[in-house]
């Protein structure tokens, strides 16, 4: 009898504790660092200038700061991995824009972090700001950069909504999303899944097109944290510019930054 009301206290403790493993082990909050170009002044809103990019590098490695793959983090949210460690960061970079290859290709490379660009195609080796096809052919073959979907000529889904019908809306966003992801295969080979939506703009509808596009997340430009609870395809990013530097870069990290409205 005893033995029996022992065994049954272990299995009853078990029972009860074996959830707040699985909770602790699921808890997790990883800052998606996003920039948009470099450069030595602040040209734009959008603009980082390349030291201030250098010096978030440079706090990230030496403050114990673990960079990992943009993919990482949504084979997570898909149930492949582990969560990520605790100190995760990803970095990404929207546009692909040509100060990319001159400015952040050697600071990325001097500390060896994964990127994931979200390019729009109808402006590689087309728009005089943008990169070429070449050159975004050099950085994915670092091994360093992943090339993934920023549409494929970067719209506000918002106003063309309001100019179109609703089939040649459809029509539209279906190309758009298309048309990015066959393109960007087509040109540097891999397999094109990651969504970043043009201005942050998204809504079910637009969800649901780029799940039936053969989207596995998207992202959007909310200034917090990933966490547990966000849906894979409205997966948060800290839209960065110049005056996120110093202390207030060292905030974001630990999820503290200051909210502000993103003006394109």
């Amino acid at each position: 009898m005893l033995l029996r009301f022992a065994c049954y206290v272990l299995i009853s403790v078990f029972s009860l504790s074996a959830p707040c493993f699985a909770a602790a082990a699921e808890d997790f909050r990883v800052p998606i660092l996003l920039y948009h170009r470099f450069g030595p002044t602040v040209a734009d809103g959008m603009t980082v200038t390349t030291p201030v990019f250098e010096s978030h590098m440079k706090y990230l490695h030496d403050n114990g700061y673990t960079v990992i793959p943009l993919r990482r983090l949504v084979d997570h949210y898909r149930g492949k991995v582990p969560a990520p460690k605790p100190k995760s960061v990803v970095i990404v970079a929207d546009d692909a824009h040509k100060s990319v290859y001159s400015d952040m290709l050697p600071v990325i490379r001097k500390y060896n972090y994964p990127v994931t660009i979200f390019a729009y195609p109808s402006a590689i080796s087309n728009a005089k700001y943008a990169m070429t096809w070449d050159q975004l052919r050099a950085l994915k073959k670092t091994g360093l950069f992943d090339i993934q979907s920023h549409t494929y000529w970067h719209p506000n889904f918002k106003k063309e909504r309001k100019k179109l019908s609703n089939e040649a809306y459809d029509k539209f966003v279906t190309t758009q999303l298309l048309k990015s992801k066959a393109k960007l295969e087509s040109e540097l080979g891999g397999k094109v899944d990651l969504l970043a939506w043009p201005f942050g703009i998204y809504d079910d509808y637009l969800i649901k097109k780029a799940v039936e596009a053969g989207y596995v997340a998207s992202f959007t430009i909310e200034r917090r944290h990933a966490a547990p609870g966000d849906p894979v395809m409205k997966i948060p990013r800290y839209l960065l510019v110049n005056s996120d530097s110093g202390r207030a870069f060292v905030r974001l990290l630990e999820g503290n930054a200051v909210k502000r409205n993103v003006v394109y």
